[in-house]
């Protein structure tokens, strides 16, 4: 039996059964370094955690079911997942990326350039005539963010995916943003697909978590072999707390991208407003193409205000929303990304791509959405 989104959350792809000891309901926390051989040359089918453990695998089964993977890899943090994939190029190689990237991931390329001979190119990749004119005899991989972190550009994943088989790429996917609930990028063709966990799979910001999901065989055994000998893997506990977590994935999911549409419209009419970054208002550039690759818009949202002194008002004003780092969990959150998740891009590219000392991104949670404009309201005076 193949069942719905929903109940794939809360199940993966196994049939609804008592299968753990005892009956629990729960997948039980194997809290063990080691597991005991029944003999010589036999053994349970786990070994040692650094390379795998129960509760692990059961969380990373449910993930596979929800990306449409063939296997699902989870880390210690998203980080740890992109860094992982970093393992699977050769020294030399190039990787065209989406010029509105994640600080975190711009830092850790700039980081591979000395460390791993890699180079980087970063385009609007939602320009597929300018990702073309980027490869290089180099190039082996494409790496999108759609929507990209924080300026919500939407790039097209079935014409990246014609351009990868063209140029013989991988096609890297971060699905963050949208989680797979609402967007699949192995069904366009990605190879892998990025996930840090942390937001909204963990949605209650108290989990550290990444995820490498692949839709090849040949991709997962050489990343499992990456993961066994470096070490980023996530311990049975937070293994434990997602579960935990992806069982309410799509009602917070539905949540909040019902408040975001409504902050979306109201945002844009507000005086001190300039522009909102939003996928789900029709006059956004990706909005029809959004819809015919995810079946949401997500509750992301960044907005440019009149002045710099209007942007830090909001920031020191703010009650119910909290100013803080992170995303995607229940509640919400608001970021100066020019300050904190952009602080590492150099000065010039920020402002080349508009996250100036006027831009800020709110992640909506699911507090009432009339509390949530009651205090932006406030905010914004």
């Amino acid at each position: 039996m193949s069942y719905q989104l929903e109940t794939r959350c809360i199940h993966g792809e196994r049939n609804i059964e008592n299968k753990h000891p005892y009956g629990a309901v729960s997948a039980p926390i194997y809290q063990t370094a080691t597991f005991v051989h029944p003999g010589v040359g036999h053994s349970t089918g786990y070994d040692y955690s650094r390379e795998s453990n129960p509760t692990r695998s059961e969380l990373e089964k449910v993930i596979s079911s929800l990306e449409g993977a063939v296997d699902s890899i989870a880390c210690s943090s998203g980080m740890a997942a992109v860094a992982l994939c970093l393992e699977l190029l050769e020294s030399g190689s190039h990787v065209i990326c989406s010029e509105d990237l994640y600080g975190g991931s711009v830092r850790l390329f700039q980081q591979a350039v000395k460390s791993r001979n890699l180079t980087f190119s970063y385009i609007n990749t939602a320009d597929v005539r300018a990702v073309e004119a980027a490869v290089t005899p180099q190039t082996r991989a494409l790496y999108i963010e759609t929507p990209s972190n924080p300026t919500m550009w939407v790039t097209d994943l079935a014409a990246m995916r014609a351009l990868a088989d063209s140029y013989h790429l991988l096609l890297i996917a971060d699905n963050t943003f949208l989680s797979p609930y609402l967007q699949n990028p192995i069904a366009f063709g990605a190879d892998l697909v990025i996930h840090s966990g942390t937001k909204f799979l963990g949605g209650h910001n108290d989990i550290l978590a990444g995820f490498v999901c692949t839709a090849r065989e040949d991709l997962a055994q050489k990343l499992r072999f990456f993961y066994k000998t470096t070490g980023p893997c996530l311990s049975p506990f937070d293994s434990f707390l997602m579960l935990r977590s992806l069982k309410t994935l799509a009602v917070r999911m539905e949540a909040q991208q019902k408040n975001a549409a409504v902050i979306a419209r109201w945002l844009d009419r507000h005086p001190k407003v300039k522009q909102v970054y939003y996928t789900g208002l029709p006059e956004h550039p990706g909005h029809e193409l959004q819809k015919k690759q995810a079946r949401g818009f997500g509750s992301m949202i960044s907005f440019r205000t009149d002045t710099e002194e209007t942007a830090r008002t909001v920031l020191s004003r703010v009650q119910l929303i909290s100013y803080a780092e992170s995303l995607g969990g229940v509640e919400s959150l608001i970021t100066y990304p020019m300050l904190q998740t952009h602080g590492d891009v150099p000065e010039e590219v920020r402002k080349a791509l508009g996250i100036t000392e006027t831009f800020l991104r709110l992640s909506v949670g699911i507090e009432h959405v009339d509390d949530l404009l009651a205090d932006l309201e406030q905010a914004l005076g």
